[in-house]
């Protein structure tokens, strides 16, 4: 394919939550981001304005929710708005990152179930069809009655580690949940999994328990979907290193990294954390330990396979 995207009624967009990324979607794409200014009324309100026409075209909007989460997400919802208003044929939302996902059950009396609101949200704005990367549990897809594509990011993980070349890897789930997708990895790998037996007395506190297969005198690599304060995965490290690990790596797709996760991953013992670019990361965040790796080559091909009414099914392995 020539580095020019031809089509004209392909057209995709970028919100505030993660310009870099939406640049380089195009790159692959080989299209010119659209023309949009978000701008805020002088009392917080969002203002959109899209400034070429869109009349019967593809559009992709590209926008995670990340913090600050409730800003991209009406960023999000206007945007959605304007393009129905706007005349679009398709309005495909790209969400690198679903926020409020982690809320997707009542696990206790009383609790919300965010990650269908959000959902519904999206629908009722008018979206067309939904792209995102490793929901915080699969299921979330059930929460949609439009389109849904869910890319997985265990594979670009998966190759930077195996271009390692690292010697007797043991693949680590932090918990019960993340099973499925320490597999995933494994069986890439070829690499036995083990998992760790936590338990989490309330949110973002969590006590490791038991350690569930064999890591002594192993080089270990927890994965996870999301890092959020890190005391998980920190606590983590430090078991397995306790119990005979020899190196510890750990990977993410999502790198929320609220808190004080940054100056725990600093003072761990993982060796190096290894994350996406699904959500834009800082400057201050950016040290040593954290290598980023792009998510730009897997969603661009899902949005030429989407608008070509190609199978993107090969894209979710």
């Amino acid at each position: 394919m020539s580095n020019r995207y031809l089509d004209p009624n392909l057209k995709v967009f970028s919100l505030n939550s993660n310009p870099q990324l939406a640049e380089e979607i195009a790159n692959v794409i080989g299209v010119e981001l659209g023309k949009c200014t978000v701008s805020q009324f002088s009392d917080g309100e969002v203002q959109i304005n899209i400034e070429e026409s869109i009349r019967g075209c593809d559009v992709f909007v590209i926008q995670s929710t990340s913090a600050p989460v409730n800003e991209h997400l009406m960023e999000l919802l206007i945007m959605i708005d304007a393009l129905k208003r706007a005349s679009a044929k398709t309005i495909n939302i790209v969400m690198p990152y679903y926020g409020y996902a982690r809320q997707d059950r009542k696990a206790r009396a009383r609790e919300p179930i965010t990650a269908k609101l959000v959902a519904n949200l999206l629908e009722t704005a008018g979206a067309t069809r939904v792209i995102t990367l490793d929901l915080h549990a699969p299921q979330i897809q059930g929460f949609f009655d439009i389109l849904i594509d869910h890319l997985m990011g265990v594979p670009i993980l998966a190759d930077y580690f195996q271009a390692k070349q690292l010697e007797d890897i043991v693949i680590v789930s932090p918990d019960h949940g993340g099973v499925t997708r320490a597999r995933k990895m494994a069986d890439r790998l070829k690499a036995p999994i083990a998992i760790i037996d936590k338990r989490r007395p309330r949110p973002n506190v969590a006590e490791v328990m038991n350690i569930v297969g064999h890591i002594e005198g192993k080089t270990a690599i927890l994965i996870d979907d999301i890092i959020d304060t890190a005391g998980t995965i920190t606590l983590a490290a430090n078991a397995l290193k306790e119990n005979g690990a020899k190196e510890v790596y750990a990977c993410c797709t999502h790198p929320v990294l609220s808190g004080p996760a940054i100056e725990r991953i600093q003072n761990s013992n993982i060796k190096e954390l290894v994350v996406t670019n699904t959500i834009a990361l800082p400057e201050e965040k950016q040290i040593d330990k954290i290598v980023n790796l792009s998510v730009a080559s897997l969603i661009g091909e899902a949005i030429i396979r989407v608008h070509e009414e190609q199978s993107v099914s090969t894209l979710f392995d």
